[in-house]
């Protein structure tokens, strides 16, 4: 940036500066192809691993598990909480986009009752990862407050936009149909046919949702 300003003698000079903090584009840059796989699959492998393993195991397993060399992966994580936070928001995102997809759906009912059949989905596939992660001290429903409020407001349109439709009972609230099919999942891993059970008790869960005036 340049900048004009009088010296003592009143005649301008011009000074070079610094650009300021808004004037510099701080929108990242788009990862290149193979970093970007590097990176998805950095992710897969940590999920796996520390859902089999916990989170305490040495980052180097994580490394060869992807099959990238460590260098790489401390170049996309340079700490394991950072790839703990890239996990969690990865998937919160997810259901995030997954809840905007339903909210197309012209069957306002249908849309909600597909997102909490998915929910349910991601709640069973990545149990033990979540349960790692609290395991390891991490608060996640603490430190990712604001994402899950901005799920938690997407799922909120997707129950009002049943309602306002008559598809679904008014006095169900969203976090009330969260809690059921969360509770549906914890049961159905306890019993001997874990999916089959579970899609039992989303269809009781469904049905019981239902406006049926």
């Amino acid at each position: 940036m340049i900048k004009e300003h009088r010296n003592d003698h009143g005649t301008p000079d011009t000074v070079l500066t610094s650009p300021s903090a808004d004037s510099v584009d701080l929108e990242p840059r788009p990862m290149r192809a193979d970093a970007a796989r590097n990176h998805e699959k950095i992710l897969r492998a940590a999920e796996e691993i520390f859902a089999l393993d916990g989170v305490m195991v040495p980052i180097d397993l994580v490394a060869e598990r992807a099959g990238v060399g460590i260098g790489t992966l401390y170049r996309h994580f340079p700490t394991k909480e950072a790839l703990y936070e890239e996990i969690v928001i990865t998937r919160i995102r997810g259901l995030i986009e997954t809840a905007d997809e339903c909210a197309m759906n012209p069957n306002a009912q249908d849309g909600l009752c597909s997102f909490l059949r998915e929910f349910a989905h991601q709640t069973t596939e990545k149990h033990d990862l979540f349960d790692a992660l609290g395991q390891a001290g991490i608060d996640i429903k603490a430190r990712f407050s604001d994402s899950f409020d901005e799920l938690m407001t997407r799922i909120e349109v997707l129950r009002q936009h049943a309602v306002d439709a008559g598809g679904v009972r008014e006095d169900v609230a969203a976090k009330d149909m969260l809690n059921l099919v969360m509770g549906s999942c914890y049961a159905a891993s306890q019993s001997g046919n874990g999916d089959v059970s579970l899609q039992l008790l989303l269809d009781v869960i469904l049905a019981g949702i239902k406006n049926t005036n």
